[in-house]
């Protein structure tokens, strides 16, 4: 992805939401985003491949059976919760976006429109409902377009119903070529089912397709309806063995990818569309505690105050003023790369980035790992 190109097109916020999302989700039924790299110029998503193709051309060419549509539905289903107990809300379900892997399971890949909530916020905190227009409109749910906010999980609920219609019959429930009759029908409800589909389905899809979002149903709903439930495993729902846990070396915390995007300026994506203050990474081959002894040794040699150090983390202050504060923090990347992550806050002047900048990193300057293309701090 061009980063120029990001910028320009307001796309900034799109792509650091799909990052967030995908960084939090390991099912599968979803897409595995294992690498997020960069340079100067563009950005990198290395997903998880997807040979099948997308769902939407496979239905364009033949409706599938009853049959077929519950498997690929109940798979759409588990990832979906498996987002929702996470707090990711996709809000742009779609054939386009389910793909399918080399062994015909279903895929849900592209978080761009999703919201990420944090699943400890207090329900007083806010209404507990989103308020941006997001979606596609022959999926969108009907309080989408009443603009009064609406509940994600509600709304992703709606769009399964679409896509089970979808699979069912190879045609959309709603669809229209002027989008404002479209909207109408989507809000009234009206859609028609064929004579040849089974009172279950029909029962479940009005169920799914419920105009008011407080009565359609659940996901722990739709898990217990019989049509569902049809050649339906429990355990394929069971999200335990799908949680990443961020593992640790001997207290030295591990850092993937997103980590870096999480902690440096210079992989950080704010810092990539336009930078951030009070933060400089860089990337270094040298053993940790070497890293934490070379910069007391240099803090020493400018007169500076080491007031708390560890193995893995050394602060810095100043002598007698201390009106800055340094923190200098190691954190492993690979076996053989480690990120030093260098902050500074300050009390009362701008000495914190003049004394690192100017004093301490050029003294640390061998420490230092710079391959080539990488995005680099000011």
């Amino acid at each position: 992805m061009d980063k120029q190109r990001i910028v320009t097109g307001g796309l900034a916020a799109h792509v650091k939401r799909e990052i967030a999302a995908m960084r939090r989700l390991n099912h599968p039924n979803i897409v595995r985003m294992h690498e997020v790299l960069a340079n100067q110029k563009k950005i990198y998503f290395v997903l998880e491949f997807a040979p099948g193709g997308d769902l939407f051309s496979k239905v364009a060419k033949c409706r599938f059976s009853e049959d077929l549509s519950r498997r690929y539905f109940q798979q759409l289903v588990s990832a979906v919760r498996y987002c929702h107990s996470r707090g990711v809300y996709h809000r742009d379900l779609k054939l386009e976006n389910l793909l399918l892997d080399e062994n015909w399971n279903l895929k849900v890949t592209d978080f761009g429109l999703s919201v990420v909530t944090h699943r400890s916020r207090s329900p007083s905190d806010t209404d507990g409902l989103v308020h941006t227009m997001c979606g596609t409109p022959a999926y969108v749910a009907p309080e989408i377009l009443a603009k009064k906010g609406y509940d994600g999980a509600k709304v992703d609920i709606w769009a399964c119903g679409v896509i089970l219609y979808v699979l069912s019959t190879g045609y959309l429930p709603f669809n229209e070529s002027n989008v404002v009759l479209m909207y109408l029908k989507i809000c009234k409800g009206e859609y028609t089912v064929p004579k040849w589909m089974s009172p279950e389905l029909k029962q479940f899809l009005s169920r799914l397709l419920d105009t008011n979002p407080q009565t359609r149903i659940t996901i722990d709903e739709i898990i217990k309806d019989p049509w569902f439930r049809i050649g339906y495993k429990d355990e394929e729902l069971c999200s335990d063995h799908f949680e990443m846990k961020d593992g640790e070396d001997g207290g030295l915390k591990s850092l993937n990818a997103f980590d870096i995007i999480s902690y440096s300026s210079g992989y950080n994506l704010s810092g990539l569309f336009g930078g951030r203050e009070g933060d400089e990474m860089f990337l270094s081959t040298v053993a940790p505690e070497e890293i934490i002894e070379r910069v007391v040794e240099a803090a020493e040699q400018e007169r500076l105050r080491v007031a708390k150090k560890n193995k893995w983390w050394v602060k810095v202050d100043g002598c007698h003023s201390r009106n800055f504060t340094l923190m200098i923090e190691v954190k492993r990347l690979t076996v053989d790369i480690v990120v030093v992550d260098v902050s500074w806050k300050e009390c009362e002047s701008n000495r914190g980035p003049e004394i690192w900048k100017s004093r301490l990193r050029p003294r640390l300057s061998g420490l230092i790992y710079q391959p080539d293309g990488l995005v680099r701090s000011n």
